[in-house]
């Protein structure tokens, strides 16, 4: 029976030490989804992780993960555009490693040299900068943009691999940087709060010999508050091979994404957020 209790205790102990790769958003982190609504289970892949994105100490976005595939599902964030200059450092995530690595995330470095970590045992949990060396044609692709973010810390944030995409280098040096930079200047006029949520269709090929899924669809949805009552929305999708983007309705955008996610219907934010 006390073999038993102490097997239960630390049952609980291991979990509560991986908090940050969590059962659920909306227990978690729900702050960064409008109504505390996560997108629907439609676009879970078969093993997901659920990251509630913690740098020092601090929430900065959610990010559902594709285990299998090395890439993010969709980050959801709250767009707070600032000045400030782009960081350099990229981050991973050590709770997919585990219950005994750290909460927030860190340079490879730092968990290889004080961390007694292997970086077999990182790659096998995510993506490594190993994988993203000597692209041609493709750029590292930031679902959740540092540039839609108003402070160092949690610009810095967004630089983390569980982020990022392998994205055509013409189309994220163009037409989605022109959405992220100037349309949604533009679409963000009078709003009090924007919810966003970027996400990315896994395609057919990969890149690092096999490890890391090369998307066939980056897109975006957004839903701003206007006031206690008023709200709008508005969505985008690229081909991961062109260098256009498509500016849709909410709805026009979630019916896209059923068909290609398949046939699953597909609802990215609660239902108070216009479809039309």
């Amino acid at each position: 029976m006390l073999l038993l209790l102490l097997l239960q205790v630390s049952a609980i102990c291991l979990w509560l030490g991986h908090s940050e790769v969590v059962r659920s958003f909306e227990s978690s982190c729900p702050q960064f989804f409008f109504r505390e609504t996560p997108p629907n289970e439609a676009l879970e892949p078969e093993s997901p992780a659920w990251i509630c994105q913690r740098y020092k100490s601090q929430y900065y976005f959610a990010t559902l993960y594709d285990r299998d595939r090395r890439i993010p599902v969709y980050s959801a964030y709250l767009y707070q555009p600032g000045p400030g200059k782009r960081p350099k450092t990229w981050l991973v995530e050590p709770q997919l490693m585990g219950a005994t690595y750290p909460k927030s995330m860190e340079r490879e470095w730092t968990l290889l040299n004080y961390f007694n970590a292997s970086l077999e045992q990182l790659s096998k949990s995510q993506a490594i900068l190993q994988d993203y060396k000597n692209l041609t044609g493709l750029n590292r692709g930031h679902l959740n943009p540092s540039g839609h973010h108003h402070n160092v810390s949690s610009r810095t944030a967004t630089f983390t691999l569980t982020n990022i995409i392998p994205q055509d280098e013409k189309l994220n040096g163009g037409a989605w940087n022109n959405y992220e930079q100037q349309t949604m200047i533009r679409k963000t006029k009078g709003c009090n709060n924007t919810y966003v949520v970027v996400g990315a269709v896994p395609g057919s090929t990969y890149i690092a010999k096999g490890r890391v899924n090369k998307p066939s669809y980056i897109w975006s949805g957004a839903c701003c508050e206007l006031g206690s009552t008023q709200r709008k929305a508005w969505g985008v999708i690229a081909e991961n091979s062109k260098n256009e983007v498509q500016l849709l309705s909410l709805g026009e955008l979630e019916d896209v994404l059923s068909h290609l996610y398949g046939g699953q219907q597909v609802s990215l934010f609660d239902s108070d957020c216009p479809r039309e």
